[in-house]
């Protein structure tokens, strides 16, 4: 693309200053912003997007979470079912999401959008 690679470092840069952000107040929610971006602006694969917003909210959502529990007492009985089923979620969709076609992904990406979306709305 015509965008300079000083470009794209400082897109990538405000791209992941706004996930931070969007991560920390709503507790998730970076790969949102970060997604789009890095997809249109950043330069980064198409496939290769999904891994590298990953990689790029897990600290960020590490950071958040470490401060909200210094803040705010967790819900341990609640919390730690969450981390047992999104671990395995999360290693059975690393196994096998070179799989499933990059077009599926972008859609299953929207529909969960406009899901959070619309129940935000309610």
């Amino acid at each position: 693309s015509g965008v300079s690679a000083m470009t794209k470092k400082t897109i990538r840069r405000a791209a992941g200053a706004g996930a931070g952000v969007v991560n920390a107040l709503f507790g998730g929610g970076g790969g949102m912003v970060l997604l789009p971006v890095l997809t249109k602006w950043g330069g980064v694969a198409p496939r290769s997007v999904f891994a590298t917003c990953l990689a790029a909210v897990y600290p960020m959502c590490v950071i958040s979470a470490t401060l909200y529990c210094l803040r705010v007492r967790p819900e341990w009985s609640v919390l730690l079912p969450c981390i047992l089923g999104g671990a395995v979620g999360g290693a059975v969709a690393g196994l096998t999401f070179e799989k499933v076609p990059v077009r599926v992904l972008k859609l299953i990406f929207a529909a969960f959008l406009l899901y959070g979306a619309v129940r935000y709305l309610r």
